[in-house]
């Protein structure tokens, strides 16, 4: 079991209403991360709040011989709202990187993004890495919100990826509806083998994208769970999800350990 690690903050600020972007001065050992793994994060000494909190990974990036890297999340509890109240300077435990990350073909030329609310974490970091290993590599995102205001991480996709198309339930910018209803219009575009499909977000919109993709190849989408975690190393059990093995009925695994990304038509989301 990787041991937890010590970082300072080396800045936070609120992007978008509720929303924060923390850099973390972390260890070296960081820059191996993959897009679509996490890290468990609190506050140092085990003080409230008392477990770790799961953040995917949003950026790393080097300067000199310092390592950073950033987190963008929503406050959506008493945990996070105690992360966004700290500043520059404010030491954390870390635990990571952790979990199964993203897997791009070599071979693909194509990627699609399909990024609900705060689920644009992850694909921030999957679009950097797509420009940088494989150049010429076509990268969309497909950006849902409720509406415009809530928005979140666009600035930087409009600056990674190659094209960014907009929905928002209110119709207050871009299509008018849900993110996968948005894909549904382009998907003659992400037919070809070259072509993979890349998700995170709330699973009534990973449900949608599964139907929407029902009959593809096995492969052609992978899927970041959002679960809720407590300990990141699979030993709390609290994390589990259904996942199918070789079309036979799904049986229970952990998504800290096993996930957090899986092939979309693996997953049983229910009802």
């Amino acid at each position: 079991m990787k041991p937890e690690t010590c970082a300072k903050i080396f800045s936070q600020r609120e992007t978008v209403k509720g929303h924060f972007l923390m850099i973390v001065k972390a260890p070296v050992s960081f820059r191996e991360a993959i897009p679509g793994q996490f890290i468990m994060v609190r506050l140092e000494g085990g003080n409230s709040p008392f477990l770790s909190r799961p953040f995917s990974i949003y950026s790393i990036y080097s300067r000199g011989d310092d390592t950073f890297v950033e987190i963008f999340y929503k406050v959506v509890g008493k945990g996070t709202d105690a992360f966004s109240r700290l500043r520059e300077g404010a030491s954390l435990d870390i635990l990571g990187p952790l979990g199964r990350g993203f897997d791009v073909p070599a071979s693909c030329r194509k990627v699609a993004l399909v990024a609900g609310g705060i689920g644009v974490a992850p694909l921030s970091f999957l679009a950097q890495r797509c420009g940088e290993d494989i150049p010429g590599t076509e990268v969309i995102c497909y950006l849902g919100a409720g509406s415009s205001e809530a928005l979140a991480g666009l600035d930087r996709l409009e600056k990674i990826c190659s094209t960014v198309e907009i929905s928002t339930d209110d119709g207050s910018r871009g299509y008018h509806g849900s993110v996968t209803g948005l894909l549904k219009r382009d998907m003659d575009l992400y037919a070809d083998d070259d072509t993979r499909i890349y998700s995170c977000g709330p699973r009534p919109m990973l449900r949608g994208l599964q139907e929407l993709l029902k009959g593809r190849p096995p492969g052609t989408c992978q899927v970041s769970l959002e679960e809720r975690m407590a300990c990141g190393i699979g030993a709390c059990l609290g994390c589990v999800a259904r996942i199918r093995s070789d079309g036979e009925k799904g049986g229970m695994v952990r998504v800290c350990k096993e996930g957090p990304v899986f092939d979309i038509d693996r997953v049983e989301f229910g009802e």
